[in-house]
């Protein structure tokens, strides 16, 4: 199409109209009436008798955009729609996909809105005049570029309404959360103090695991060591006892070699010899003197009386010989008794044959080793009785100790669960009260905040009625005529009007209510000259005149004069006044009445309770308005009222619910801090229970162990006292054995020499007795032989005379031989005494060899007997050691199996564990059974308590960072709400300033002579405000469209429509048979108008108007196929 004005003609039906419902289409029409359809699939061709339906339809839209109107870099933009029967829709720009959005947002930045005030299509133009205030609002407001900051204030506020709901529902999960939160922290608590509790524990078992094994390990070593020393002892000791046993043995064989010596044979033998030799050596010194004396009797001279004298002599010499004899025999028969007992003695011990065994004092030692070390262990078991005794009594007094502890302590600990279920109940009613209270406060707040909005928009709305009372006011002149006497004051503060008839009055008065009340014609003229001299509009009524009645009251009514009457300090003529003025007019009940009456009596004047008022000069609905009503200013001063008084008591029960909230979060922070103390003490009452319990338990195991060990003790006591016993008993005939044993070989080598002795020295006797008996028998023999000589000398004295000479020569020879042999025989004895003298010398040597052999073999007895007690001891301790070795290897196995099992390391692991830190003076076995109490303590825990309890956290972050972005988004949303509120106000103003401006100089343009103007609805509330057309024609008065021709009104709307397009220009405008209504004249004048535009902006009409062709730049014919 050609710039300028490009008419579309064509006959009726030809499809003129399409062109312009595709332009319509095409640039986003949704509505299927905009492109008069039932339906969008309408649009499609259905085919003819010749022609096939088709599958869908496409408008393509070419703008020429070389001045860069539309933001984008091309000469010529191509926008094209494509509908399918499926009811799919695709838009593209120059051939690219795009969306509806994007074609409205490119076409708005031209002043092509939405709404599409570019294309006016039929019947669109009387809608401009009979459409409400705020929708011809909408038309400046596409065109000013509005809608979009409309659209975008609808969607912040669409986002706004569902943030509302969101606010809610986060606050809701929030609150839901905090209620989780609470018993679920306490939880997560207990789990992360139980976690760290067990991984402390965990640590200090594997430390002290890790040191009990490597203690084990060392103390298995050492007694290894300890075992290795003890079998070096024991060969050691085997060594000695081995080697004790050669030198006793040595010792025996020495003192056997030293008893069967033939010394004391030859020591007899020489003694013999000796005591022979002295014999003889006495016999012979005897016999000299025997012979001495024979010699001397021979010499003497009285042989006879010598004889006879030495007969007595001999014979008294004799007896007593005799009687020496006798007694000599008697000893030598003692002695030989005594011989015979010396030699059987000596026989019966056989000292000079052999030394007994050693097995009785072998036997013997090993029994007194044992019974020592069994008296000695029976001792040690009965001190460890007695300690254990001791122990056991101290146990139970300590067991006692403890029942009376745990008694007092289960006493303080059932008070304090008490009390802690109580502090436990009263911190839930707290927390009930909280939640009571938060969930009051919200409702009071939520409350609160919709009586807030209740109470601004009721203040607004009483400051918008105020005003508007007062702009009525001021239309009424009041304050000009203030200091004109006579004047009342308006009549619309002179009235007293019953509750709910204040729109039925003011219905009824109309203009009237607006009018300054005088008290006289006088009064009124003077008002009239004033209000011309400022130059303003306004109504007077004067009271005094004489009016007459109105008119008679229709029947079936109600009157409104009975309703209102004068307010109080009124004047007196007001009454006169009102029966003039509503006398005459009734009360419907509804509109349907009235109507009813009115057609009946067509001059009657009928008004309803709603402001309706149905007269002879008309007929309208709400004729009452809100605007200036003293019942709707006072029903809303009341309802601004009762939301104050509503919010000042929502605002009490916010504070209220706000210091119980205080109240209850204080108490539950007391409560808290007093459960916590009481838990606390719990805890320390369970502790201590726990410890004197595990005391109590500790001490029973103790006392069960004491108790073991003393039946033990007490057993191996019995067994070893009855071992005492039984050795005991046989102790007496092995020590008897070892006695006679060690008698014989101790007592053996002096027993030896007194044997030896006794038997020298009975030898010695035997030798004397047999010498003196020898020498007794001699000298028996010789006395008698001398005896029986002298007898016969004296009875043959011749022959003893004679023979005296004989025997004197005999005598003398015997003599001298005699003293021969004594010398032999002295030499004899000299020598064996010097022989006895050299064998004593030895026995005394081999005494005191015998002696020392004697004493050596004690002490290696001695040290035997030791050795074995040392060998019994090293082999009870290697049996303790070999219990200890086994017990410490079944402790090692078990503490290695705990590590793997409960703490899943190796001991390798656990006994290169670090030491954990523990306060100063606190032993790690004792914490770590502190931890075990605690443990115990803690009770059933939640191990997922902590993870749900961190998600719970999270999730309570996310919904506080999510309320908190809600609350964000909230006041942004509102923050760009009042931006686009400033910014539709500041547009809006500038261009309903712009348009009123161009709709007062179009339509007189259009209507010389005539007054046209827009006025806002509410000028006050620029967001929402309305626009009324006021226009008046030439040589006219009226001001209502309803009252204007049909030509007026297409003009008039034109006005309005081309007033927009002047004000806020389009590329270009498409008009459908706008101007089909229009006589001649009217239709230059929009010729006119259009010849105005053509230089700005292309304009395509359809049109069978001539004119119209004839003004056209350039015709569109438009004919349908046949």
């Amino acid at each position: 199409m050609e710039p300028g004005v490009t008419v579309v003609v064509g006959p009726n039906g030809s499809g003129k109209s399409n062109v312009v419902d595709a332009i319509a289409w095409v640039l986003g029409a949704q509505a299927p009436s905009s492109v008069r359809s039932q339906k969008m699939e309408d649009v499609i061709f259905n085919g003819t008798a010749k022609r096939s339906p088709l599958g869908r339809a496409e408008v393509m839209l070419t703008l020429d955009n070389s001045a860069g109107i539309l933001p984008l870099d091309f000469t010529e933009i191509t926008v094209s729609r494509t509908l399918f029967r499926n009811g799919d829709s695709e838009y593209a720009i120059n051939g690219v996909e795009c969306r509806l959005l994007d074609v409205q947002e490119l076409l708005s930045d031209a002043g092509v809105g939405r709404q599409q005030h570019v294309i006016i299509s039929q019947g669109q133009i009387d809608a401009v005049l009979t459409a409400r205030a705020e929708d011809r609002r909408a038309i400046i407001e596409e065109a000013a570029g509005i809608l979009k900051y409309r659209k975008r204030k609808e969607k912040a506020e669409r986002r706004l309404e569902s943030t509302e709901a969101n606010l809610l529902r986060v606050q809701d999960l929030i609150r839901e959360v905090r209620r989780q939160l609470r018993p679920l922290e306490r939880q997560a608590e207990a789990a992360k103090r139980y976690e760290e509790v067990v991984g402390e524990l965990r640590a200090l078992r594997l430390y002290l695991s890790g040191r009990e094994v490597a203690g084990l390990r060392e103390k298995l070593a050492q007694l290894e060591t300890e075992k290795a020393g003890s079998d070096s002892s024991e060969r050691e000791l085997r060594e000695l006892m081995s080697t004790l046993e050669v030198d006793v043995r040595t010792a025996e064989e020495e003192l056997t070699a030293r008893g069967a010596s033939g010394l004391n044979d030859e020591l007899m033998k020489v003694e013999q010899l000796r005591e022979r030799a002295r014999g003889l050596v006495a016999v012979i010194a005897e016999r000299r003197r025997s012979m001495e004396r024979d010699q001397g009797q021979l010499i003497a001279e009285d042989v006879v009386a010598a004889l006879e004298a030495d007969a007595a002599e001999m014979r008294e010499d004799l007896a007593e010989v005799e009687r020496g004899l006798t007694i000599a025999m008697g000893e030598s028969d003692s002695l030989q008794v005594e011989e015979d007992a010396f030699e059987r003695e000596r026989n019966e011990q056989g000292l000079f044959h052999t030394v007994q065994g050693n097995e009785a004092s072998t036997a013997a030692a090993e029994v007194r080793g044992e019974l020592r070390t069994l008296r000695n262990t029976v001792e040690q078991g009965a001190g460890e009785i007695q300690k254990l005794q001791a122990r056991i009594e101290q146990i139970e007094n300590r067991d006692n100790a403890f029942v009376g502890t745990i008694d007092g302590l289960q006493a303080e600990l059932t008070q304090a669960e008490s009390a802690v279920g109580i502090l436990r109940s009263e911190l839930a009613t707290a927390e009930q009260e909280r939640d009571v209270a938060e969930n009051a406060g919200d409702v009071a707040q939520q409350g609160r905040a919709t009586a807030e909005r209740r109470a601004a928009r009721a203040s607004a709305r009483l400051e918008a009625l105020e005003a508007a009372m007062a702009s009525t006011r001021a239309r009424t002149g009041a304050e000009h005529l203030a200091q004109i006497e006579g004047v009342v004051g308006a009549l619309v503060d002179l009235l007293d009007i019953d509750q709910g008839w204040d729109a039925a009055v003011k219905a009824a008065l109309g203009d009237t209510l607006a009018s300054i009340v005088v008290s006289d014609p006088a009064s009124a003229r003077r008002a009239i000259d004033q209000l011309r001299n400022v130059d303003h509009n306004g109504a007077v009524i004067a009271l005094g005149l004489n009016r007459g009645a109105s008119g008679s009251l229709p029947q079936g009514v109600e009157s409104v004069r009975s309703h209102v009457r004068p307010a109080n300090g009124a004047p007196a003529q007001l009454g006169a006044l009102l029966d003039s003025l509503l006398s005459s007019v009734g009360c419907s009940t509804d509109i349907a009445g009235a109507i009813d009456i009115v057609e009946a009596n067509s001059s009657a004047v009928v008004v309803t309770r709603r402001g309706d008022k149905l007269a002879p000069s008309g007929w309208r609905l709400g004729a009452a308005d809100e605007v200036g009503s003293i019942e709707v200013i006072e029903e809303t001063r009341t309802e601004v009222a009762t939301a104050t008084a509503e919010l000042q008591a929502l605002d009490a029960e916010v504070e209220n619910q706000r210091r119980l909230l205080v109240a209850a979060r204080t108490r539950i922070n007391d409560t808290q801090t007093k459960l916590d103390r009481q838990v606390r003490a719990v805890e320390a009452a369970n502790e201590r229970l726990a410890k004197t319990t595990n005391d109590r338990r500790s001490n029973g195991a103790e006392r069960e162990m004491t108790l073991g060990s003393l039946d033990d003790i007490r057993g191996r006591v019995d067994g070893y006292q009855q071992r005492v016993s039984e050795l005991e008993g046989l102790l007496p005939a092995l020590e008897e054995s070892e006695a006679a044993e060690i008698a014989a070989a101790k007592a053996q080598g002096e027993a030896r020499a007194a044997i030896d002795s006794k038997a020298t020295h009975m030898a010695m006797r035997r030798k004397d007795l047999e010498v003196r008996l020898a020498g007794l028998r001699e000298r028996d023999q010789f006395l008698k032989q001398r005896l029986e000589e002298t007898d016969r000398r004296l009875e043959v004295d011749t022959a003893a005379r004679a023979e005296a000479g004989v025997r004197r020569q005999r005598i003398e020879a015997s003599l001298l031989a005699i003293t021969r042999l004594g010398g032999l025989v002295d030499g004899h004895r000299v020598a064996a005494e010097s022989r006895l003298a050299e064998l004593y010398e030895m026995r005394r040597r081999q005494s005191d060899e015998v002696r020392e052999i004697t004493t050596r073999l004690d002490v290696a007895r001695r040290g035997r007997t030791e050795a074995e007690q040392q060998l019994e001891a090293l082999r009870e301790r290697g049996r303790r050691v070999d219990v200890e070795e086994a017990e410490t290897r079944m402790r090692l196995e078990a503490a290695i199996e705990l590590i793997r099992r409960e703490l899943e390391v190796e001991p390798e692991v656990a006994e290169a564990s670090p030491m954990p830190e523990v306060a100063e003076g606190v032993d790690h076995a004792d914490r770590a059974r502190a931890l075990e109490r605690d443990i115990r303590l803690m009770g059933p825990i939640n191990p997922l308590a902590l993870q749900e309890f961190t998600e719970l956290q999270e999730r309570h972050t996310f919904l506080e960072e999510q309320l908190n972005d809600v609350r964000n988004s909230r006041r942004e949303l509102a923050q760009v709400i009042a931006a686009i509120d400033e910014e539709i106000q500041s547009v809006f103003a500038t261009a309903f300033e712009d348009v009123s401006k161009n709709f007062t100089d179009l339509f007189q343009l259009l209507f010389p002579g005539g007054k046209g103007k827009l006025a806002l609805t509410t000028p006050g509330d620029m967001l929402n405000t309305g626009i009324e057309v006021e226009a008046t024609p030439p040589g006219k008065t009226f001001k209502k469209l309803s009252l204007l021709s049909g030509g007026e009104r297409s003009l008039t709307a034109l006005a309005y429509l081309f007033a927009v397009f002047r004000s806020r220009p389009s590329p270009f405008y498409v008009m459908d048979e706008v101007e089909a209504a229009l006589d001649d004249v009217n239709l230059h004048r929009f010729l006119g108008l259009v010849q105005e535009f053509r230089r700005d902006a292309q304009l395509i009409i359809v049109s069978h108007q001539k004119r119209t062709m004839e003004a056209a730049d350039c015709l569109l014919g438009v004919s349908m196929q046949p």
